[in-house]
C-alpha cells in the first residue's frame, strides 16, 4: 500500500467489526460492506451477515457509526467509478 493511500469503505468488501454492545462485551460482526445508513440523526454502516452469524447469515446489520470500535479489512473489493449521473439543467 502506497504512503499516501486513502482508505475507504468499499461496497463489496469484507469486514470484520467490533462495535459495542455491552460494557462488558463487544459485538463482533463478519461480513461484506453494503452501503450507509440513515436513522433519524444518526447515520450507520450497512453489512450483510456471512456464515459465521448462523442463521442469521445473508441479513443486513446496520451498525451506528458512533458504537463502532475498530474495522478490520480482511478483503478489499476495488473502488468502482461512479459515473456522473446527469442533472436537470435550468437555464
Amino acid at each position: 500500500m502506497a504512503e499516501n493511500d486513502i482508505i475507504v469503505l468499499t461496497k463489496g468488501s469484507r469486514y470484520r467489526i467490533t462495535s459495542m454492545e455491552t460494557r462488558d462485551k463487544p459485538l463482533i460482526t463478519h461480513g461484506v460492506f453494503r452501503g450507509y445508513a440513515a436513522i433519524g440523526p444518526d447515520d450507520g454502516i450497512c453489512m450483510e451477515l456471512d456464515g459465521s452469524h448462523a442463521e442469521m447469515a445473508g441479513k443486513i446489520r446496520i451498525l451506528p457509526s458512533h458504537m463502532i470500535i475498530s474495522i478490520d479489512v480482511v478483503e478489499q473489493a476495488e473502488e468502482k467509478k461512479q459515473k456522473e449521473k446527469p442533472g436537470t439543467m435550468y437555464g
